[in-house]
């Protein structure tokens, strides 16, 4: 048990630094953005696309922030403004789609799987979803009732309070990680060594296969699904090094993840935003579904054809 204990922590501390390395300056520097001209011109740059999805101006304030720093930060501007019941549902299933990007996206990347693929997935799913509900949805015209939630804002006087703060809120990012991940780490070594990954790798079989990927990808889709995107890559990094996912089911789970990851967390935080969040939850698990299954459907055909015509090209030569 202390072999176990001594080679889970090992590893959770190694995939923390890994993370750590890219979680903290990154929130460093969005947070200190925040207080400085850089975000409040970006958008204005994007306030015109608002309108096109059914959604005022100030939606631009939520989006940026979500999409920046994290769900929270969204919330928390959204409180800030009077939406109808339909743009805060719209803004829900954006932000649910695209959140926390340059974070959980890079840090997704460390597997292996393009930056730019994860976050263009990403955001293509909340411009989609957005327009979809904008065209299909004549309701919801009522004032959003925001119930117990309240913005905050936090003032800060001078370049030295606001670096102090951005790095504050660095180090408590990089904790929260270590204080997730390494129990992760050790509870995901005490299950391999003791054979239960295998056993939960078996039961969720039928759905992993489902989705066209292997068995041993089995626990990088729960750990997605439950703790989240950011957190959920350390064991995805594990999983390429110890399990052998190979790099198309890597590529199908994170394609599945970044539709719909963290799935009850974050769906839970917008029930005080007054909206109906079953149709959130739906929405995202179906476009989950249903894209990671249409990938899995190409690659496989893309993959047939290629060995196909591999196989006519030995037949040419051997004659």
């Amino acid at each position: 048990m202390t072999g176990i204990l001594h080679r889970g922590l090992q590893q959770g501390l190694q995939v923390t630094w890994t993370l750590g390395k890219v979680i903290f300056p990154i929130t460093l520097i969005v947070t200190i953005l925040q207080y400085t001209p850089v975000l409040p011109w970006v958008i204005d740059q994007i306030s015109p696309l608002m309108r096109l999805l059914g959604l005022s101006g100030e939606a631009a304030v939520p989006l940026v922030l979500g999409n920046a720093l994290n769900l929270y930060a969204g919330i928390a501007a959204i409180v800030s403004f009077e939406f109808t019941v339909k743009e805060v549902f719209i803004l829900a299933v954006m932000m649910s789609f695209s959140h926390n990007l340059f974070i959980e996206s890079t840090v997704a990347s460390k597997v292996g799987v393009s930056w730019w693929l994860i976050s263009g997935i990403r955001i293509s799913l909340a411009l989609a979803a957005a327009t979809v509900i904008n065209l299909l949805w004549n309701g919801g015209a009522e004032q959003a009732q925001y119930g117990l939630v309240s913005s905050s804002d936090i003032v800060l006087n001078g370049w030295t309070e606001i670096i102090l703060h951005g790095l504050q809120t660095a180090l408590m990012a990089v904790v929260q990680l270590a204080l997730i991940v390494i129990p992760l780490m050790v509870v995901m070594q005490f299950f391999r060594e003791k054979g239960w990954l295998t056993y939960f790798s078996d039961k969720l079989g039928p759905f992993t296969r489902m989705l066209g990927m292997e068995k041993n990808t089995s626990m990088t889709l729960v750990a997605g699904l439950t703790i989240g995107l950011a957190y959920g890559a350390g064991l995805m990094i594990q999983a390429v090094k110890e399990d052998g996912v190979s790099k198309k089911d890597m590529y199908l789970a994170l394609i599945f993840l970044v539709s719909c990851h963290a799935v009850l967390e974050d769906t839970l935080v917008f029930i005080p935003l007054g909206i109906p969040v079953w149709p959130l939850l739906v929405i995202r698990l179906l476009t989950a579904v249903l894209l990671t299954m249409t990938v899995a459907f190409v690659w496989k055909r893309l993959e047939q054809r290629k060995r196909k015509e591999t196989g006519h090209e030995h037949s040419y030569h051997t004659l």
